[in-house]
């Protein structure tokens, strides 16, 4: 019987197309699940905990896949993972899980983290947007608050995508400076495409004054992506935790 593995990841995203495997783009998708194949020496389908948009980076990130034999030693298999890989995609740790255990639809709630420098930096660039106009933090907070109040946020989601709905429940969204840097917090059930980089770029208004806090709750009541404000530059996201109830894994294995 073939038994499930999660895969702990992380990877900086500058030179891919997002997660997903797709025809004539380079994805993390097809890095890991051609690492997976040439290590276990079989063909293996690796399945990610979610999409990420081009560019976007991850400090913590979950797939699964199931291979028969079980691997005997998980550690020297990260390491021979790793040794295939090239840098910018990190291998942490295979964790055995339970059959039903599923990297996507198991998962309870999602972390993004976004990061803005308000101070031009050549070591910070790669990673962070610079964005020079003096923000009224306490406003955009002000701000979290309407948008912990919603559920619907198909303002802030890719134009034409195709989704089911566009209900995803925001347990936290908060804004913090820390020595010049502006740093967005936000954890929810689920995220649409392009969601969190449009919901940053939209508060940036708030935080200018260009728009009202209750201009923001209005773009979210009508529901047009045309009435927000601009998706931010991928560079400055970083997915960074992914939650999972304790029972989808192995006592030894949590």
């Amino acid at each position: 019987m073939a038994q499930r593995y999660f895969i702990k990841l992380a990877f900086d995203g500058s030179h891919y197309h997002g997660w997903q495997q797709q025809p004539n783009a380079l994805s993390i998708e097809h890095m890991v699940g051609e690492a997976v194949c040439t290590i276990l020496r079989h063909n293996v389908s690796v399945t990610g905990c979610g999409r990420t948009d081009t560019g976007v980076h991850a400090r913590e990130f979950y797939a699964h896949f199931d291979t028969e034999p079980i691997i005997e030693n998980e550690e020297n298999t990260v390491y021979k993972l790793n040794g295939v890989l090239p840098d910018d995609i990190a291998i942490q740790r295979l964790i055995k899980v339970k059959p039903d255990a599923h990297a996507r639809f198991s998962a309870l709630r999602r972390t993004y983290q976004y990061f803005i420098n308000a101070n031009r930096s050549p070591f910070d660039n790669k990673y962070s947007y610079f964005y020079y106009k003096n923000l009224d933090i306490a406003l955009m907070n002000e701000t979290c608050l309407i948008l912990k109040s919603f559920r619907n946020f198909s303002c802030f989601a890719k134009s034409h995508t195709q989704v089911k709905n566009f209900l995803c429940t925001i347990h936290e969204a908060t804004w913090v400076n820390e020595d010049g840097r502006h740093i967005f917090t936000i954890t929810a059930n689920r995220f649409l495409r392009n969601m969190v980089r449009a919901i940053v770029g939209t508060m940036l208004d708030v935080g200018t004054h260009k728009i009202s806090p209750e201009d923001f709750r209005t773009i979210i009541e009508k529901g047009t992506r045309s009435d927000a404000g601009m998706s931010v530059p991928a560079k400055g996201l970083f997915l960074t935790a992914v939650e999972y109830p304790e029972d989808i894994f192995y006592k030894n294995n949590i």
